[in-house]
């Protein structure tokens, strides 16, 4: 699959690629340069550790986006595939 650069230096990243990776817009990308080549990938949700009842939780540092019912159904639906 190709895509182009624009003259900004956007990069649009496939709908069947985003699609299959679960990417929605706005969702921060990680992006390294390794040996010539580009990688992408989802970055990982920043987290702290909270003391709780039973010892220590990790929560999301941040707020998250609202889960919906569509998000789990395709969720589960990739890893049935």
């Amino acid at each position: 699959m190709q895509t182009t650069i624009d003259s900004a230096g956007r990069l649009v990243i496939p709908k069947p690629i985003r699609d299959r990776l679960g990417l929605i817009p706005g969702e921060i990308i990680e992006i390294r340069e390794r040996e010539g080549v580009l990688e992408l990938e989802p970055a990982p949700t920043p987290m702290k550790l909270v003391a709780a009842k039973h010892g220590l939780s990790a929560m999301p540092s941040g707020k998250l986006p609202t889960l919906t019912d569509a998000m789990v159904r395709d969720s589960i639906e990739r890893s049935r595939r």
